[in-house]
């Protein structure tokens, strides 16, 4: 089978299945066993792929080794050292190219003197695009790696993280990358969500096009040049949220950034304004010179929203998308206070994107208590019937509305897979990250055992700059999306600026879009999967006391032993993982 968002492989010879679902410069590869368990000698996956126009495999590394097995810095390949996961999110080096990707998986076995052998490979092939959807709309992302292996592996050499990103908020709009490879690292971290954005602002400036901006954080110099080289075309509300020690101070950067804007566009097009609560919108909305484009999502145009946070940008193209946004933005900028924004026709209902074949609609914010939409989301989780898969920040807000509940009702349930993380609240000042299993756990870790027990081989990361942005928040994740049923023609996802909180509904500027689609909410899901995977083993680290102990592979066990992949089998929660993202849906 072969569709937008997914390839299967054909080989009735080979052992095993294999199902590639498409993300965004990234693929998740799918495995199973056909028939039964695999047997005992079963060593894992070696994982190769085949870029276009190429006639040559590329060997995916594993950074673990079987005991004394040597690793060096470059990690060992897989034909060597498999992998040992039923599934795994591999990014392509050069993931722009077009035409087909080749991924040839192939079962590894070993002998009773440790010798490996492949059995029969199994082959799939997906094109990644450089648009999710053509011409109609693109999911980005932010790397999100700062606390990576990979980030340290390519650029702690150049310099520290603070000669990237500024270690202080206040300093954004002055501060200059000193790190020997900040272009490359910054492009790196920042991923197609910052290349995306940039690239559009560029594009406004050279076409002429009016341009519509709300934001939150903006203390990032090279969005607030862009902004200003749009002159009256541009105009913009700001958040002013927070006057004591906030956005609305005196000497933020919002107001720095706000009267620079002033100067260039004038101030009948620049407005500060935090609704009942926060102006909370990152969004930009761009019209005329041949172009029609929204960006939605929960992108900061701040270093932290871009380089060290896993944010999402949603970029839509159509006119009654752009039409919709600009009539919203009129109903903020000429807004008093919370109750005329509520009281508009942009803040009582849905409005549809307008893209051909695409269910997809916006929400603004703050809404009428008629026209809220928590109570919705809620019921709709309660009608998921396959998956409930997340990455939620500021999940502790959720537990005073209906999105929380219906989370935990979901993991109540026996045959629904329920899994995400979300930043929550462990001491008043000490955000950490909350891992919730397929299983039901949750575990809550403190930010600083994120990074202070990662096990051997692994080398210790960056502590992602927590607190940096001058109240004490450490987030490294910042994305709010749901995704449902992905595996189901009914796939939907939830995203915005939208926190899933009663303040979201009731008091912030906010966008929500809802889109009902399987190949955007195959992206959204495996970016949650693999912030999830990122993070998992992390949080069991950090979990004892002492020098983690090293990660190994686990060779054939001996006569009564289990198997490494034992477990993929006898837990029904790790067997229905195994079913769900290595089978075809």
């Amino acid at each position: 089978m072969l569709t937008d968002f997914q390839a299967t492989g054909t080989n009735a010879a080979s052992p095993i299945s294999l199902t590639i679902h498409r993300g965004e410069g990234m693929v998740l590869l799918g495995m199973d066993w056909k028939a039964g368990q695999p047997p005992a000698d079963f060593a894992g996956f070696a994982i190769q792929y085949r870029e276009p126009g190429t006639a040559f495999f590329k060997t995916v590394r594993n950074r673990i080794g079987f005991p004394g097995q040597l690793v060096p810095a470059a990690g060992i390949r897989t034909t060597e050292a498999p992998i040992q996961k039923f599934r795994w999110v591999h990014f392509p080096f050069d993931a722009d190219l077009q035409g087909d990707y080749l991924y040839r998986i192939t079962p590894m076995f070993m002998d009773a003197e440790g010798r490996l052998s492949a059995g029969e490979p199994q082959e799939a092939a997906l094109a990644l695009k450089r648009e999710t959807i053509p011409g109609k709309l693109n999911v980005a992302f932010t790397r999100g790696y700062v606390s990576s292996q990979a980030f340290v592996r390519n650029f702690t050499d150049g310099g520290s993280i603070t000669t990237l990103v500024p270690p202080d908020a206040e300093e954004g709009l002055d501060f200059v990358p000193t790190h020997a490879q900040a272009d490359r690292a910054l492009s790196w971290m920042g991923f197609e969500a910052r290349a995306e954005t940039l690239s559009l602002l560029e594009q406004a400036k050279e076409s002429g096009a009016e341009v519509r901006a709300i934001v939150y954080d903006l203390n990032l110099p090279e969005v607030v040049e862009r902004l200003e080289k749009l002159g009256a075309k541009l105009r913009i509300i700001i958040d002013d949220s927070n006057p004591g020690d906030g956005h609305g101070r005196p000497n933020s950067p919002e107001t720095k950034a706000a009267n620079r804007l002033v100067a260039s566009a004038g101030a009948a097009n620049v407005k500060r304004q935090h609704m009942a609560n926060l102006q909370h919108h990152k969004s930009i909305a761009i019209r005329g010179g041949g172009m029609n484009t929204v960006v939605y999502g929960s992108t900061n145009h701040s270093w932290r929203g871009f380089y060290v946070q896993s944010n999402n940008s949603l970029i839509v193209h159509g006119e009654t998308a752009v039409a919709d946004y600009f009539t919203a933005f009129d109903s903020y900028f000429d807004a008093g206070r919370a109750a005329d924004f509520r009281n508009s026709p942009s803040a009582g209902r849905w409005h549809d994107l307008g893209l051909p074949g695409i269910d997809a609609k916006v929400a603004f914010s703050p809404h009428a208590d008629a026209a809220g939409r928590l109570e919705e989301i809620g019921a709709d989780i309660d009608r998921a019937g396959s998956s409930v898969i997340f990455s939620l920040a500021f999940l502790g807000q959720m537990t005073r509305g209906p999105i929380g509940p219906a989370l935990g009702r979901a993991l109540e349930k026996p045959d629904m897979h329920v899994m995400g993380i979300a930043d929550g609240r462990v001491e008043a000042d000490n955000l950490g990250l909350t891992v919730i299993n397929p299983d039901g756990r949750k575990r809550l870790v403190r930010a600083a055992a994120l990074t202070g027990n990662v096990p051997p081989p692994f080398l210790t990361e960056p502590s992602g700059l927590a607190g940096a942005d001058g109240n004490k928040r450490g987030t490294r994740m910042h994305h709010k999306f749901i995704v449902l049923d992905f595996d189901t023609p009914d796939a939907r996802v939830y995203l915005g600026s939208y926190n899933f909180s009663e303040p979201a509904d009731d008091d912030n500027g906010e966008n929500l879009v809802l889109v009902r689609n399987r190949t955007v909410a195959t992206s959204y899901m495996i970016e949650a999967l693999r912030m999830y995977d990122h993070y998992v083993f992390r949080v069991a680290s950090g979990e004892h006391e002492g020098p983690a102990k090293p990660l190994e592979l686990k060779p054939p066990p001996q006569a009564g032993a289990a198997a490494w992949f034992e477990r993929d089998w006898t837990d029904p929660v790790r067997a229905r993982d195994r079913l769900l993202f290595g089978r075809s849906g």
